[in-house]
């Protein structure tokens, strides 16, 4: 297509605002989906929170108290092995 012609030109708007539509069309989606989420109180995505070295510790002392180390891990809303790696990674006697 020449969009130098008056037809290229005119269909290349055409096309140009057809993609400005779908752009905000989906701008509007997302942003209700984002809303609807809040809302109902679900999680939004994103990084998730990091925990501190005290709350590791804390969660230590829970399993060494003979709680089970996946529900102490799903408690505080990690995998059992990130878990581990944050235990090792603070230099603790593992258990």
């Amino acid at each position: 297509m020449d969009i130098h012609t008056l037809m290229g030109s005119r269909v290349f708007t055409v096309m140009a605002a057809l993609a400005q539509m779908e752009l905000e069309i989906k701008r509007e989606r997302i942003t209700d989906s984002v809303a609807k989420r809040r809302a109902a109180g679900k999680d939004l995505g994103g990084r998730r929170p990091t925990f501190t070295d005290f709350q590791i510790r804390n969660a230590l002392r829970l399993i060494k108290a003979e709680e089970p180390a996946t529900q102490v891990a799903r408690d505080l809303g990690m995998s059992r092995a990130i878990f581990y790696r944050r235990i090792r990674d603070l230099s603790v006697p593992s258990l």
